[in-house]
């Protein structure tokens, strides 16, 4: 038996969300938020998309309102993910928490004393911070009267919001980060940024439009985090995973050149400080003309700390998807590859792709990477004896800890490695818990019934040693 070692003060984490876990939607003062109008149920996928508007009907069931009750369970939880040995523990803010319709003139003081209490709490149990500013969160305040991340006003919104969180929450947070995968805005627009079309609406410019403004905020927080808590890092975020071309036809690597282009020319901007060269010819093509300005381009230059991204399953590009079967698994629309296997929801396991996606981005973008997402949605199952034997997630996990070290080994270099759900929660895509992700279960069915309690499964201690060791055994 030998272990694979990681560097000195590598990060070993694990990740939550506000929106999937806090619930008391309406209780401290917070505001309704887009993510407390998307049901669980057939109307979800539409309302997501952006497809349709939604409003709180008493015949859809939502969630976000109760999540896992992490806004009273959270010393209870920090103090299971302390004895886990967690070095670094990536939450949220629930912007309309703080700012409950978007645009009051002072913050909800009740959010702001929630949100202290919690990060102390990390901080006594010696667990360093990387808070996600908006991670698919937005106040309906915004969205109903100025149009979300249609209107170029959001940014100063947003940027009072961000601010009022370096200041308030800085001496406790280490790492920040603007926007949770900024990119996934053009794919599920109304959960990645509160945005919903009528059918005149040019569907495709607003989409490249709100990600404009989101950039020059994402820009502008940058700024603000180095001159408000200059100890701290801030960077950015992308849904990552590589596009594979089908075949070698020149059409399909042609085509995974321009999915890879638009899934990563945020990282372009946010880490460069312009727009990448492609993007002028892409809007050309489309007809699509992008309110930037002189001063937009200016503010840009301002680039962050680090590049972060979610590693889930790499993507399969071809020319003409309606040749193959699709890979129905996630909102990136992807042919299927016949060389992976999938998960039980459709998302293929490709360790492998780890490793590729990190030499690329570290290749293009050359700054210190962050792996703030990775994980397996899977079906657990309570044991008669009250165990939880989640072998297959062990395998999973550590197959992508072997793949991360062998980027490293590359010359890659690595901030940390966080661990996605490592509480179970509500999942983003299809708002169910049975798609379970945590190595603490927490007993809640997918219509919300069960008593939230909390419980270790096998992976519990598997990760504690792996934390423990600062590596893994093989």
């Amino acid at each position: 038996m030998t272990i694979k070692t990681f560097p000195e003060n590598f990060l070993w984490g694990g990740a939550i969300a506000a929106n999937q876990t806090e619930g008391a939607w309406n209780i401290g003062g917070r505001g309704l938020s887009n993510i407390d109008l998307i049901p669980h149920g057939p109307n979800r996928q539409d309302i997501k998309l952006g497809y349709k508007a939604s409003q709180l009907s008493d015949t859809e069931y939502y969630p976000s309102h109760t999540g896992i009750d992490f806004y009273h369970y959270y010393k209870a939880d920090i103090a299971m993910l302390a004895e886990m040995g967690l070095k670094v523990f990536r939450t949220s803010i629930s912007w309309s928490r703080i700012y409950p319709n978007g645009d009051e003139a002072t913050p909800n003081q009740a959010g702001i004393d929630y949100y202290t209490d919690l990060f102390k709490t990390c901080k006594e149990h010696n667990i360093s911070l990387l808070v996600t500013l908006a991670h698919f969160d937005i106040p309906m305040g915004i969205v109903e009267q100025y149009n979300g991340w249609k209107n170029r006003e959001t940014i100063d919104l947003y940027i009072k919001f961000a601010e009022t969180c370096f200041e308030n929450f800085g001496a406790y947070v280490d790492y920040w980060i603007p926007f949770n995968e900024i990119n996934v805005v053009l794919h599920s627009p109304f959960s990645g940024g509160g945005l919903y079309f009528d059918e005149n609406e040019n569907r495709e410019a607003l989409l490249y439009q709100a990600a404009h403004y989101m950039l020059v905020a994402s820009a502008k927080a940058v700024k603000s985090c180095h001159r408000i808590t200059p100890d701290a890092q801030i960077g950015c975020m992308i849904a990552g995973g590589s596009f594979y071309p089908y075949s070698c036809n020149p059409e399909d690597v042609w085509q995974s050149m321009i999915d890879e282009r638009t899934n990563t020319f945020f990282v372009d901007v946010q880490s460069k400080g312009k727009y990448p060269y492609y993007m002028e010819s892409l809007f050309k093509s489309k007809g699509i003309q992008i309110d930037i300005t002189e001063h937009d381009k200016e503010v840009l230059k301002q680039t962050v700390d680090f590049v972060a991204f979610s590693y889930y399953a790499s993507r399969t590009s071809i020319a003409d998807i309606t040749r193959v079967e699709q890979n129905e698994g996630n909102i990136i629309v992807s042919a299927k590859n016949p060389y992976l296997k999938m998960s039980d929801w459709g998302w293929v396991v490709d360790p492998l792709g780890l490793r590729i996606t990190m030499n690329q981005i570290y290749e293009r973008f050359e700054k210190p990477l962050f792996v703030v997402e990775n994980g397996l949605g899977a079906k657990d199952v309570i044991e008669a004896d009250g165990s939880i034997q989640d072998d297959y997630r062990i395998d999973y996990m550590q197959q992508h800890i072997q793949a991360m070290h062998d980027g490293i080994q590359d010359g890659v270099p690595l901030l940390g490695y966080i661990s996605w759900g490592i509480i179970d929660l509500v999942s983003a895509s299809t708002g169910e818990m049975s798609k379970r992700y945590g190595m603490i279960f927490v007993d809640k069915d997918d219509a919300g019934n069960g008593t939230l309690k909390r419980k270790k499964k096998k992976s519990f201690d598997w990760y504690k040693k792996v934390i423990q060791q600062n590596g893994i055994e093989i």
